[in-house]
């Protein structure tokens, strides 16, 4: 699914300024020897020790849990880099709330970690994952993509092929073990990273002969990544496999499942036979990762844009009684279709906030216990649809948007571990509202394009147009 962006390839390099003419010629010597064309390429701002602990850990858990909760995944552009004022505004907010967070180890944010074999650039990583230590966040690190020479490409540093096509390309098979290598070097780099996802979305695991998922190759990749992970600490908690959990249009009689279906479309059986042979073949699993959105593969939201959320209901459903129950994480979810150029600007933020809180409220009835906003940063200005705080390039930049308000609140209010309560809701009420509610607080979402009067646990109240309430009990 085209909707992430990616690392567009520009570096953050720092040029040190060298004292001495000896100093001056020794690191022009070394700068050249580095750079000369060869085989490999380029190793300039690369290291050979790449698993040697970076910065100063966060001391995790003795034990930790599979599940971290709700959160957010770092994109393209974040709150690592900008104006210092704006940045530290972003750190503040999230360390009163301790959101979980998600980086890639390539992409979206951090550069090629491996560009040669056995030479590692982590810098932009390291920025990443500095800055979720310093905001008290939950660590998480998605291990996608790989670097070029791991599937066809060249080796070096000036190398790297960042098109969306050679991002989204799965690695050689013959590189499978160099991957998971790849996997163990990152857990050994950041040992208070206790939560690793395997791969994303299966990108480039597609078999073109079948017209299917490879589920035979992703399934090999993530057992040998799974075995290394868990031999550098077995504490760590590894998952996938992050399957894109398509829908299609109910009536379609191609590929739709005849039993995984709703008002909202039905599930596209390739993907219910791949999350299947996953499932079967594993070898061990500590989360299950999905990722969808509520919209079919048409961009169709069935019957409508909150109707259509129920979708989370079902897969989750459907998920947890395959994985006897294994915590179940949504890594990415969408309710709201992108436009040509793979943005979500069509809606007003109170439309998309409220649409959100439905979905999340379907997440969690479904059985998920962490989800993972993908927050759509931009690099500067003052427009940012959906995004979780405003750019961070100026100094009034990093201010809390809508919609982190409503994850933070619902990040809070929703730990894993919550018992869900039922709540009255007037009949007549019932169809213009959506409700999670536990002993203590009542979340309520207006569905409707209008002011309402809603009855909710015995209390009456008016809210606006796609209103989200909260109440406490």
């Amino acid at each position: 699914m085209g909707r992430h962006g990616w690392n567009s390839g520009a570096r953050r390099w720092r040029l040190t300024a060298l004292l001495g003419v000896s100093a001056a010629a020794l690191a022009l010597l070394v700068t050249l020897l580095n750079t000369l064309p060869s085989d490999g390429g380029s190793t300039a701002g690369t290291t050979r020790d790449g698993d040697k602990v970076h910065g100063t850990p966060i001391t995790p858990p003795e034990t930790p849990e599979p599940e971290v909760g709700w959160g957010f995944t770092h994109t393209q552009f974040s709150a690592d880099t900008g104006n210092d004022t704006a940045t530290e505004r972003v750190q503040g907010l999230l360390e009163q709330q301790s959101l979980p967070q998600i980086q890639h180890i390539m992409g979206w944010g951090a550069g090629n970690p491996e560009p040669s074999e056995g030479r590692y650039d982590f810098s932009e990583m390291d920025s990443r994952v500095d800055f979720v230590r310093r905001s008290g966040g939950t660590p998480v690190v998605t291990l996608c993509c790989s670097p070029d020479w791991m599937k066809g490409g060249k080796s070096g540093a000036d190398n790297t092929n960042w098109s969306q096509a050679a991002l989204e390309t799965a690695p050689d098979p013959a590189h499978f073990k160099d991957f998971a290598a790849l996997a163990a070097t990152v857990a050994k780099r950041y040992p208070d990273v206790r939560h690793f996802i395997v791969w994303n979305e299966f990108k480039g695991f597609w078999n073109d002969a079948e017209a299917r998922w490879d589920y035979e190759g992703y399934t090999k990749l993530y057992n040998l990544v799974y075995k290394a992970l868990k031999k550098v600490n077995e504490d760590i908690m590894v998952g996938g496999p992050y399957l894109v959990m398509d829908s299609v249009d109910p009536r379609q009689q191609h590929d739709a499942s005849t039993t995984v279906k709703g008002t909202w479309g039905a599930m596209d059986q390739r993907v219910l036979d791949a999350f299947d042979y996953w499932n079967t073949h594993k070898a061990g699993a500590d989360f299950v990762v999905v990722d969808g959105s509520s919209y079919t593969k048409d961009d169709d939201l069935l019957p409508d844009e909150f109707a259509a959320t129920d979708k989370f209901t079902a897969v989750g459903e459907w998920v947890r009684a395959r994985t006897h129950d294994l915590p179940l994480w949504w890594a990415e979810y969408y309710v709201e279709p992108a436009d040509g150029n793979d943005e979500r600007k069509g809606w007003s933020e109170t439309h998309r906030v409220a649409v959100q809180a439905a979905g999340l409220i379907a997440m969690a009835r479904g059985g998920a216990t962490s989800g993972f906003y993908w927050n759509p940063e931009k690099e500067k200005g003052s427009d940012c649809p959906g995004c979780l705080w405003t750019p961070t390039a100026g100094a009034g930049g990093g201010t809390a948007l809508p919609m982190f308000d409503l994850l933070s609140r619902f990040s809070t209010e929703f730990l894993p571990g919550t018992t869900y309560k039922t709540v009255s809701v007037a009949p007549d009420d019932a169809p213009d509202v959506r409700v999670l509610a536990t002993d203590r607080t009542v979340l309520v979402v207006n569905t409707l394009d209008r002011s309402i009067s809603a009855e909710v646990d015995g209390k009456r109240f008016d809210m606006k147009a796609y209103d989200v309430k909260w109440l406490t009990r």
